[in-house]
């Protein structure tokens, strides 16, 4: 096979991927993203250590993954926003809309997360995009 036919040949599979990652639908499972605060987190905090078992900022995506759910596996109860998530327990919270949204948070050391909530990718340009951004 000579070089150019390698390169073309190479090309069109990149372009029916690209394609392919356009107007594929986004597979429907759990809308869910969990993030835990491991045991020890207090401790660890209380012994001087800055510790971020969370990050600074999550992305969530309408339709996507839209519920965040924090889980407190720590042995003292940890804030987030209004809400005390006592050590076992879990924090279910739904987004419905896209936005931009700071939390005071007791599992960073800043004391605060942001909540960053994109729209569904739709097919097209956006949904490469999302992938794109996923993926890697």
């Amino acid at each position: 096979m000579t070089r150019s036919r390698i390169l073309m040949l190479a090309a069109a599979v990149l372009a029916i991927a690209a394609l392919w990652a356009m107007y594929a639908p986004i597979p429907a499972g759990s809308r869910e993203q969990l993030f835990e605060i491991p045991a020890g987190t207090y401790a660890r905090r209380a012994a001087g250590d800055k510790v971020e078992v969370l990050p600074a900022s999550i992305r969530l995506t309408l339709g996507v993954k839209d519920i965040l759910v924090l889980r407190n596996l720590d042995n003292v109860p940890q804030t987030f926003g209004p809400v005390l998530i006592m050590p076992g327990q879990s924090f279910r919270m739904p987004f419905g809309v896209a936005g931009d949204v700071q939390f005071e948070c007791t599992a960073h050391a800043s004391g605060q997360m942001r909540i960053v909530v994109d729209p569904a990718p739709d097919a097209g340009w956006r949904r490469l995009v999302w992938r794109a951004r996923h993926w890697l």
